[in-house]
């Protein structure tokens, strides 16, 4: 529970705030609306340390910039007590002066496409987090990963052999949702809960060697530091950083030629090969990544990008590529095209 007092500033509180401020500011949010009911942001409150650092600094940072500050905490209803878990975590949050505050119960089965209890957990935690904004006309929700969450994504995605997208962790921001304290480490969250007097709850799962991310933070990283010194997870958050923005450098590129490169065909959409061959391979394995994504809304491996890409760079006749979601690749001409019938037809396109 809060303390009765109004906790002093400490450097762990003050590094918070100045996290949730830069947020706001960075997304305009530090302005009051004339004449309109002030703006909501919503907390993703799980009662830990990080969401419980960050639903108090929201708390005092969110009215001074003519915001209203709620949160939502989500059941997961994965292990014994946790209903009361939440709703002691909404008590606090309704403590610190959080309104509204809501209780989400859900149900984290299994999750479509095999992604197991943590995929599963995590689509109905987000499913949860977006009714709640819809539902309350929230403009912004923040979640409370830190930069530990950063470093322990990063090794992950190393290890998984994702690439680049993958190695680029979380994004501080993306759509309605904002994570303010990737530049905060996880000891400065709890040391900030303590010095306002506030009680974190500690998550047993978080403690469970079965959890790939649990076996990162808890054995991999220690070693990494051990072995290597202080400052792995922060020059692992540099690294998803560098790359983010490496990421968002090629995709800009490739929206600005894409439609150039591009022609509908049935059921689907052809590149130019030629065009195709004239880039980079980065760049040309991005284009094929992007355009059966953004056409198709499914995301390639590499050995299925490379498999495409081959029917520009070692074209000897192959036939068609069978690619996920019934999706087929070929060349037909100057053309690759990929489609969900097999057809090779390429339309004509107005300029």
């Amino acid at each position: 529970m809060p303390s009765e007092r109004r906790p002093r500033l400490t450097p762990p509180i003050a590094d918070v705030r100045r996290a949730v401020r830069g947020v706001l500011v960075s997304r305009g949010l530090d302005t009051p609306r004339a004449a309109t009911r002030p703006p909501l942001l919503l907390v993703a409150l799980s009662g830990g340390p990080d969401s419980l650092a960050l639903a108090a600094a929201a708390a005092f940072e969110a009215p001074k910039g003519g915001w209203r500050a709620g949160a939502i905490v989500v059941d997961h209803g994965l292990q014994p007590g946790s209903s009361e878990q939440a709703d002691a975590a909404a008590s606090v949050a309704r403590d610190l002066g959080l309104d509204p505050v809501l209780v989400e119960r859900v149900d984290a089965g299994a999750a479509p496409g095999g992604a197991g209890p943590e995929g599963a957990a995590r689509a109905a935690r987000y499913a949860a987090l977006d009714a709640a904004a819809r539902a309350t006309g929230a403009e912004v929700v923040l979640l409370g990963h830190t930069l530990d969450d950063q470093a322990e994504t990063v090794l992950l995605g190393l290890a998984r052999g994702s690439g680049s997208a993958s190695l680029g962790g979380m994004a501080a921001r993306s759509g309605r949702y904002a994570r303010p304290l990737l530049g905060i480490r996880r000891a400065t969250t709890r040391q900030a809960c303590l010095d306002a007097g506030l009680e974190p709850w500690d998550d047993p799962h978080n403690l469970d060697p079965a959890y790939a991310r649990v076996r990162v933070r808890e054995r991999v990283l220690p070693v990494l530091e051990a072995e290597l010194g202080p400052g792995v997870a922060e020059a692992l958050a540099r690294t998803a950083e560098q790359l983010r923005e490496d990421e968002q450098a090629f995709a800009d590129q490739i929206e600005e030629f894409i439609e150039e490169i591009c022609e509908p065909a049935e059921a689907g959409i052809a590149i130019s090969a030629a065009a195709l061959a004239a880039n980079p391979a980065a760049l040309r394995q991005r284009i094929i990544r992007h355009v059966v994504d953004s056409e198709f809304g499914v995301s390639l491996s590499r050995s299925q990008t490379l498999e495409v890409a081959r029917l520009v760079t070692d074209w000897h006749g192959q036939g068609p590529i069978d690619l996920p979601r019934g999706i087929r690749a070929t060349r037909a001409g100057a053309h690759v095209v990929l489609s969900t019938t097999g057809s090779t037809e390429v339309l004509p396109h107005d300029h």
